[in-house]
């Protein structure tokens, strides 16, 4: 397959340099190092707790966020280049549909007009072409033509998630980055805006990096699923083989920690999490302090991110990964 999005090595740090008075300012390491590559017409999940780096990351493929230390390319173009005046190639290329369907649309502007800006901008559209393309992409996303002439506020968080997913698609781009698209959003409506992003995924021939800390989401929409723990992909393979089978711990503990239906408790850690220190990432594996499997190589020596024996597929980032 063909890779769309190729990145290497990037990583992402805030804070830093000096302080007024000449003073060292300690920086906070978000991203350290992830290398992955997406193919064209794939949906690639990424999955993690809180903080550990998902969201900065997206952000940094669609160049809201400039890396500290980069190689990205969608098709040979890197996302830094939003600053150098290739915006409209990249925004042709690659979009972002955001976590808070609300909040992401400006409430002073109708939805004709928020749909219409790329259209414009982007693609130089006149008004009739406009017109067809605003009835081409409501009836794509399922909502009246009636909406058009209404403002955010007047919608449900399902039908601004469909409004946000519209305007993502209204410069016609070939990678769509999802942060958490379904998490502010009500289980039977998660549904319904899934089954949308599958169908839509087909008939513009869309490639998606999926986005979500919810492991049952990642499960029913990824092809790969790459793990992040502490800034770093821990473990890397195909969505069933993952599910089937985790090779690292972190990623087991996810799987263990998920609310199982029937369960009358929730598995885990049986002690509170010994999380690293952002401002001084451990020399050795950062999973160390709450692994059941940690040796002394694990404290002094960083794992690497490489292709389990079971399976040239199947990556875990461990040296002494869970059996199978």
């Amino acid at each position: 397959m063909t890779a769309l999005l190729t990145v290497e090595n990037v990583e992402k740090r805030f804070g830093g340099g000096r302080s007024l008075f000449g003073g060292a300012k300690r920086a906070v390491h978000a991203v350290q190092g992830v290398d992955i590559a997406v193919n064209k017409g794939e949906t690639l999940g990424i999955v993690g707790e809180s903080g550990c780096g998902k969201s900065t990351l997206a952000r940094m493929l669609v160049g809201l966020d400039r890396p500290s230390a980069r190689s990205i390319r969608i098709e040979g173009i890197d996302p830094s280049d939003f600053e150098r005046g290739n915006t409209r190639v990249l925004a042709k290329k690659i979009q972002y549909v955001f976590q808070d369907p609300v909040s992401s649309l400006n409430p002073r502007k109708t939805i004709r007009t928020i749909l219409e800006t790329p259209m414009i901008h982007l693609l130089g559209l006149d008004k009739p072409a406009r017109e067809a393309r605003l009835e081409e992409l409501m009836q794509a996303v399922k909502l009246s033509p009636e909406f058009l002439d209404r403002y955010p506020h007047e919608f449900s968080g399902g039908q601004a998630q469909r409004i946000g997913i519209a305007r993502a698609l209204a410069a016609g781009p070939e990678l769509i980055i999802l942060d958490e698209p379904v998490s502010a959003l009500d289980v039977s409506v998660q549904a319904q805006v899934l089954n949308l992003l599958a169908d839509l995924q087909q008939r513009f021939d869309l490639t998606y990096v999926f986005i979500s800390h919810d492991l049952s989401v990642v499960e029913s929409v990824s092809d790969r699923v790459a793990v992040m723990y502490f800034g770093r992909i821990v473990e890397h393979a195909e969505a069933r083989e993952l599910f089937r089978q985790p090779r690292h711990p972190y990623t087991k503990l996810l799987f263990d920690a998920a609310p199982v239906p029937g369960k009358r408790s929730v598995r885990g850690e049986a002690e509170p999490a010994e999380l690293p220190d952002p401002y001084a990432p451990p020399p050795g594996c950062a999973f160390a302090p709450r692994c059941p499997n940690v040796r002394d190589r694990c404290r002094s020596e960083r794992p690497t991110l490489a292709a389990d024996q079971p399976s040239p597929t199947h990556a875990a980032a461990c040296f002494f990964p869970v059996e199978a």
